[in-house]
């Protein structure tokens, strides 16, 4: 009898193995499809924090090393893109206030956004493009550091209470930042 409940016990440990490895590859696998669906909206949005391109790279690193650890636990995992991108603001954050570097991420910024070609028709129009890319860009620069925040998430696609949980602020906060950003933007594109 002895040797029959511990022949279920191992059993049912067996099972439970069997089970946790299960669960661990296909968070994996999720984890894994998350990441390359997201590593280059974090990435973007990272682009706005005075990181180089590397420590951006860690910090996507180690905030889906975070994810598969929080998902491995049991965790909730209602909205996990909004996680990532509070996960990711928190830990550029914190690496920022580590390194105290103060880069210029204005090249990490249009280098990003050069990966897209745009085919000019003639070498005015091309002119015309990059002035006004220029002057719409240090427009951006100049916006408040907290609306720059809230612009960049809602072009990832983040809904305005995604952002509000993100950057810990309230929901009339992301809807006014973004009002302003974009009033902002809107009068230097039409000059």
């Amino acid at each position: 009898m002895v040797r029959a409940t511990a022949d279920r016990r191992r059993s049912a440990e067996t099972v439970h193995s069997a089970e946790t490895v299960h669960s661990g590859h296909v968070i994996e696998e999720n984890v894994i499809r998350l990441f390359d669906e997201l590593r280059v909206p974090l990435l973007r949005y990272l682009a706005g924090f005075p990181l180089t391109i590397q420590d951006s790279e860690d910090v996507i690193q180690e905030v889906f090393l975070a994810l598969f650890d929080y998902l491995r636990r049991g965790k909730s995992h209602q909205n996990v893109r909004g996680w990532l991108f509070r996960a990711a603001h928190n830990q550029a954050l914190k690496k920022h206030l580590r390194s105290r570097k103060d880069v210029e991420n204005a090249g990490t910024l249009v280098a990003v956004e050069e990966l897209v070609a745009d085919p000019a028709p003639n070498a005015e129009a091309q002119f015309a493009f990059n002035q006004t890319q220029k002057r719409l860009l240090s427009v951006v620069r100049a916006i408040p550091e907290q609306n720059r925040w809230c612009l960049y998430l809602r072009a990832e696609g983040l809904r305005y209470r995604e952002i509000a949980e993100v950057l810990d602020i309230s929901l009339g906060s992301v809807s006014l930042y973004l009002e302003r950003s974009l009033a902002h933007i809107a009068r230097a594109a039409e000059r």
